[in-house]
């Protein structure tokens, strides 16, 4: 008997099965790259009550949100847009924080003079972030001294401190994030790792993509950030775009017991590269002569970020390669970098072992001439990235941004 009715109801059973499975291949927004870019437009559109299917190529995200140093500095930021966006996802990450463990230490940053030239600058940083209304203390070099046993007297002329600014633990928030999403949304969040999509295509009002493995999954808007992967999905416009590639080199020392090296540490070599600093009425005055010229060829400025275990994250490099011809970069650690950056970090603080336990390189995508590469393929697809390593401080604030624009 029981049989009997199993019999009759299975067309019924399929046909359930079958929409169950639609409904888990579809939803109102389909994020290709679960980076800090794509993981915060999940995250944006989530809050904003869409339903959203995350994929990522990999077992878990591993290229340029777990490979840097994991600071939310918007200090760095240039005024207008960006330092609004890096606003934005500094709110929204300690709002998080308040209900679930990123990971995520309010510590502030530090940028360290050790020249007139540097002390100008962050002078002329200060008066703006006052004039911003965003918080911040000029530190003279006995109050640097102060707070940083380690830092060498000689290179400390001043330094500029932002108290709300953030470090992360890079190679772990993005995972607590995903978690978190899976927990907080679970009949909208449908996260797909080792997903890798190959097509997409704007169909009857929406759009589909299609996997490698030939799964079809469909949203009404269907939004790319894929890094500096551009193989997989518009290879030709890539191809024939103004996107570069920057390899950076980084490294970490062993954990160091009784260190302490609070907040986000950053130098003179910071302080004539960020996008701020080149807002300062200054900035063109600067000389760059006082430095070795190989630090300013390979891109270099130092920065130090003491992890949770006590070990402190040194670096870090740059090296450019056009979209068109990545592989030119190659996928050597070079030791002639390592060693300047080194030999400037001992320049900088005074530690009690030098020893080096890991080193790594990590690539990110910017735009030659512009702040990102945001392209609408069609009316339903669009392509974000590009954004130059700004995605940890400011990622989350362009998603929400973004997400406002796309569904508007």
């Amino acid at each position: 008997m029981m049989w009997s009715i199993f019999a009759e109801n299975l067309p019924l059973v399929k046909k359930h099965l079958q929409s169950f499975n639609s409904m888990l291949n579809q939803a109102d927004l389909l994020v290709v790259g679960a980076g800090i870019l794509g993981t915060g437009h999940a995250l944006q559109a989530l809050r904003s009550g869409y339903s959203v299917i995350l994929t990522e190529k990999d077992n878990a995200p591993q290229e340029a949100t777990v490979r840097n140093f994991g600071q939310a500095v918007i200090s760095g930021l240039s005024r207008g847009k960006w330092k609004q966006y890096g606003l934005d996802s500094l709110a929204l990450y300690q709002e998080i924080q308040t209900e679930f463990d990123l990971g995520i230490r309010n510590n502030g940053s530090y940028y360290i003079a050790s020249n007139a030239d540097e002390l100008q600058l962050i002078e002329e940083l200060y008066a703006i972030n006052v004039q911003d209304n965003y918080s911040c203390q000029l530190l003279n070099k006995a109050e640097c001294l102060q707070r940083f046993a380690t830092l060498r007297s000689e290179y400390c002329l001043a330094a500029l401190y932002f108290p709300l600014e953030l470090s992360i633990e890079p190679r772990t928030m993005i995972h607590r994030l995903l978690v978190y999403l899976q927990q907080k949304y679970p009949d909208t969040f449908q996260y797909l790792p080792n997903t890798s999509i190959c097509a997409c295509t704007s169909v009857n009002g929406g759009a589909m993509a299609e996997t490698t493995k030939g799964k079809k999954l469909k949203a009404s808007k269907i939004i790319i950030c894929s890094g500096s992967e551009f193989r997989l999905l518009y290879p030709e416009i890539f191809q024939n775009s103004n996107l570069v590639v920057s390899k950076l080199q980084m490294m970490q020392t062993y954990p160091l017991p009784g260190i302490q090296l609070p907040g986000n540490i950053l130098t003179g070599l910071s302080i004539r590269r960020y996008e701020s600093f080149q807002q300062c009425p200054s900035w063109a005055k600067k000389d760059d002569a006082v430095y070795d010229p190989k630090l300013l060829d390979y891109g270099i400025h130092i920065l130090f970020k003491q992890a949770l275990d006590g070990s402190i994250i040194i670096g870090d490099s740059h090296e450019y390669a056009p979209a068109s011809a990545v592989d030119q970069l190659g996928f050597d650690v070079h030791t002639e970098i390592n060693d300047l950056m080194l030999n400037e970090a001992q320049r900088i603080l005074n530690l009690p072992d030098w020893r080096i336990q890991k080193y790594w390189n990590g690539f990110y995508a910017q735009v030659k001439g512009a702040d990102m590469f945001h392209l609408q393929v069609d009316e339903n697809i669009q392509i974000l990235t590009g954004i130059g390593g700004k995605g940890m401080t400011s990622g989350l604030g362009l998603a929400g941004h973004n997400i406002t624009q796309t569904f508007a």
